[in-house]
């Protein structure tokens, strides 16, 4: 139990370093971003948004590398009726 409660704290610890390199990081293109040039910040624009669609790509093979995970998703929403869904917007997000 205790060692659970370890790691749990050292994954919150992590999280919480990887979240404020990311900050810096971004402070830092912002930084960069000030400088250009309307023709170079479109190609920025171009190139960020590349750089999202292929993360985007390889998590999405990450998941189709899954055995039977589709099958199981298309199974789900079969046998899962209308009545037992809830809209993700009436979901609290504060709690």
């Amino acid at each position: 139990m205790e060692n659970t409660i370890n790691t749990i704290k050292e994954s919150a610890e992590n999280t919480q370093a990887i979240v404020a390199q990311a900050m810096e990081i971004q402070d830092k293109i912002n930084q960069h971003l000030k400088q250009l040039s309307l023709e170079r910040l479109q190609v920025v624009a171009d190139f960020v948004a590349y750089l999202a669609d292929k993360e985007s790509e390889e998590a999405t093979q990450e998941f189709e590398k899954i055995p039977g995970l589709l099958e199981k998703i298309k199974k789900n929403r079969e046998t899962t009726s209308e009545a037992n869904l809830v809209n993700w917007k009436a979901i609290r997000s504060d709690v």
